[in-house]
């Protein structure tokens, strides 16, 4: 979820300095979290939580942030779910997923589940969202996750001024009405992962005669529908009561309420006027404060994603491998980690994060903090001028990037500034337009938990998340081996082949993980922090 990326985003972070991918789901037999508080439960209770402004309409196939998929993951069900401490796949919507090879499934869909206007969720509804999110001409932001499916180049060409020779992939073929064959382009053993990422929910008939009246009033499968969208204040949900999903939430309304100031929204969370924030202030981190404030209302959990700073290709003097190590060996990631985030982040060695299968502690060696070494490659790398870390500045990203600036700063001898933008949907329309000036954040959280998920997204050439405009053949062609080989274990080793040379060439840099520390209201008796670093919405109890 670029996040997250992703990231997953593909959540990205949208609400963090760094994202996650978590656990719980309570329903589901997952746990991370609070202790409950006092107090009888309400079933027809609201629930209020933190949010930032989506990049995009709440569309599966076009989000890939947290402030978008705070809602539209809710709003949606996938063919799987994810449960447990490390992120299980079970099947959610699908009956059964069968491959002799890994390279064409049959998947069986239940029956009986509803759109939230009342139509049947068919097999069609999978192959017609997908080849919507495929085709070019759509331009939805998630394609790429798309492109294992055979036929996907010839709905989305390479050449971006070619015309698709069709609209429709020739490895999608609906069955009947509950059950779909899909072709890959070759064996891909992460695939029937892969889709339980937000890309790959159906979409109802409704959607492909008006999608614009749609963007404006979504309707989804999942555990809650859709009320009503105030752009930059709030977007409201509601309970359906005919889902069909184990997880189901107990409460009835959702109010996702947008904030600028992530401050703001703490102080609200303590008067209870906010229920859930997935990440702290740094004014409550400061000493710990936070501590003191939450005492039961404080929410742990284990996430599993990755906060890197991207170094863009395509400005002028970036493309310089010298100034990236330099950079990278410049930034004490101890000492902010420590100071400025209170240890609820550990330093990041490495672009796969700690508990995703096939991470490896020191994959990034020019991730340690090393001055005299950082001042050697500053001076071979030749750059004049001044370097900037862009990103927004809500949700507690700009301090932590003011440390690494200053950081780099008292190494480097060089200028090196903060640049905030406005919110995370004009920081991610910034990144996305490829309109940085310099560094930029570029956090990831993981959509489905596979080492995959943390290198074809962000460092595939053309890829979704690739916000450095990064692109080694070489990496191409092993992310494509890895792709291509059936056999999981050997499929692991051919991507953290390719991870390393991803390090050797720092197209970002590997900075901090977030422990994941979250905060409930007194209001809310029961919360989990679910695995992409949100509220798990199954896991909520609020009390009357």
């Amino acid at each position: 979820m670029e996040w997250n990326m992703r990231r997953s985003r593909r959540l990205w972070g949208a609400a963090a300095v760094v994202t996650t991918l978590s656990l719980v789901l309570t329903a589901c037999g997952g746990g991370s979290s609070s202790s409950g508080s006092a107090g009888e439960v309400d079933p027809n209770g609201t629930f209020t939580v933190y949010g930032t402004e989506p990049q995009n309409t709440l569309i599966p196939s076009n989000t890939n942030e947290l402030g978008g998929s705070k809602a539209v993951d809710a709003m949606f069900a996938e063919l799987v779910g994810f449960k447990g401490d490390n992120a299980q796949p079970f099947n959610e919507m699908a009956e059964s997923i069968t491959t002799p090879d890994s390279k064409v499934y049959d998947i069986k869909i239940k029956q009986g589940w509803k759109f939230h206007d009342g139509t049947e969720v068919k097999a069609k509804n999978f192959v017609d969202a997908w080849n919507y999110g495929a085709y070019a001409p759509n331009g939805q932001i998630n394609t790429d996750f798309y492109s294992n499916i055979q036929g996907y180049s010839d709905v989305h060409p390479e050449d971006k001024n070619a015309k698709p020779a069709t609209d429709k992939m020739s490895g999608l073929v609906v069955k009947g009405d509950y059950e779909f064959q899909v072709t890959l382009n070759a064996p891909f053993s992460v695939f029937e992962t892969k889709i339980g990422y937000t890309a790959f929910a159906p979409l109802p008939d409704v959607f492909f005669k008006d999608p614009k009246a749609f963007a404006d009033h979504p309707i989804g499968n999942g555990p809650m529908k859709f009320v009503s969208r105030t752009p930059n204040t709030d977007i409201k949900l509601t309970r359906f009561d005919d889902y069909k999903g184990q997880d189901k939430v107990k409460f009835k309304d959702l109010n996702i309420k947008i904030y600028a100031s992530q401050e703001t929204a703490y102080q609200d969370l303590l008067s209870n006027k906010l229920d859930f924030i997935e990440t702290l202030p740094p004014s409550a981190l400061a000493g710990s404060k936070y501590k003191t404030d939450l005492k039961d209302n404080l929410v742990t959990g284990h996430l599993l994603g990755i906060s890197t700073i991207a170094i863009p290709y395509y400005v002028p003097g970036y493309d310089n491998l010298n100034l990236r190590k330099a950079i990278s060996m410049a930034i004490d990631r101890t000492q902010i980690t420590k100071t400025v985030m209170n240890d609820t982040y550990v330093p990041a060695d490495g672009y796969i994060s700690q508990g995703i299968p096939g991470y490896r502690p020191g994959v990034c060696e020019f991730c340690k903090f090393d001055p005299a070494q950082a001042k050697t490659l500053f001076a071979q790398s030749g750059f004049k001028g001044k370097l900037t870390i862009a990103s927004n500045a809500d949700g507690g990203r700009k301090e932590p990037l003011v440390a690494a600036c200053n950081s780099i700063k008292n190494v480097l001898g060089v200028e090196c500034d903060f640049v905030p933008a406005t919110d995370f949907g004009q920081w991610r329309s910034i990144v996305t337009g490829h309109k940085l000036t310099g560094m930029g954040r570029s956090d990831w959280s993981a959509d489905y938990p596979s080492i995959e998920d943390f290198l074809n997204p962000i460092y595939k050439t053309g890829a979704s998340s690739n916000d450095s405009v990064y692109s080694n053949p070489a990496v191409d062609k092993l992310l494509e081996q890895a792709d291509a080989t059936a056999d999981k274990d050997a499929a692991v080793k051919i991507y953290q082949q390719a991870e390393d040379l991803v390090a050797k060439d720092l197209p970002s840099i590997p900075v901090w993980d977030e422990k994941g520390v979250a905060a409930k209201s007194k209001h809310t008796k029961t919360v989990g922090l679910d695995f992409r670093r949100r509220a798990d919405y199954s896991s909520v109890e609020v009390t009357k």
